[in-house]
C-alpha cells in the first residue's frame, strides 16, 4: 500500500490508521502563527461508522488504501441479508441490509449497485444516483397554486416520504435522487 504524507490527504481518501479503515470526510489545512502547519482531518470508520478528528503534520506518513469496486446485481432479500450476484463470475454473496442504511427502500429487484471491497470484505454499497419510483399517495392538485417552491408531501410505493411539486399526482412515476432523497424529475 502506498504511504502518503499527512498534507496529501484529500476528502474521500481511504486510510489505514490505528488498526482501522477510515475515510477522510473533511480535510482542513491549518497554518498556525506559531509552530508547523498541519492537516485537521475528520474521518469516519468504514466498519462501524464512528468518527474521529485527527491532526497530521506534513512529516507524518499514513497508509492510503485502494478499495476494489465491483458492480453487483441485487437478487433477493433473505432474513435481513441482501443477496447479490457478481455480473462477471455469477458468484453470489450475502450482505446485511444495514449496509445501505436509510437508502435500503430504494433497492429494487435486478438493480445493479456498486460494492466496495477491501481484501474480500464488503465495506460499502452505493445505489444508482437516480431511481424511478411511483407516487403511492399525495394530496390532489390545487388549481391556482403556482407559488414557486411550494412542495407537498408524498409517500412512494416503497414507503419513503418525500416532498414533490404540486403538479405531481398519485400514481405518477418520478425520479428520486438517492443521495439527497429528494424529487429530481418526472420519469
Amino acid at each position: 500500500m502506498p504511504r502518503i504524507n499527512g498534507n496529501e490527504i484529500r476528502p474521500g481518501n481511504v486510510l489505514e490508521h490505528n488498526g482501522g479503515l477510515w475515510v477522510a470526510v473533511k480535510v482542513e489545512h491549518v497554518k498556525p502563527g506559531k509552530g508547523g502547519a498541519f492537516a485537521q482531518v475528520e474521518m469516519r470508520n468504514l466498519r462501524n461508522g464512528s468518527k474521529l478528528n485527527e491532526r497530521f503534520r506534513s512529516a507524518d506518513k499514513v497508509e492510503r488504501v485502494r478499495l476494489e469496486q465491483k458492480d453487483q446485481q441485487f437478487l433477493y432479500e433473505n432474513d435481513g441479508m441482501l443477496v447479490f450476484m457478481d455480473a462477471d463470475t455469477f458468484e453470489q454473496i450475502e450482505l446485511p441490509a444495514e449496509i445501505l442504511g436509510e437508502r435500503r427502500p430504494f433497492l429494487q429487484d435486478g438493480m445493479t449497485i456498486q460494492i466496495e471491497y477491501y481484501e474480500n470484505e464488503a465495506l460499502s454499497a452505493t445505489l444508482p444516483q437516480k431511481v424511478t419510483c411511483t407516487v403511492a399517495e399525495t394530496e390532489p392538485v390545487v388549481k391556482g397554486q403556482t407559488a414557486a417552491n411550494s412542495f407537498k408531501p408524498a409517500v412512494l410505493d416503497n414507503g419513503v416520504r418525500i416532498t414533490v411539486p404540486p403538479f405531481i399526482a398519485q400514481g405518477e412515476e418520478i425520479v428520486v435522487n438517492t443521495e439527497t432523497m429528494e424529487y429530481a424529475e418526472r420519469a
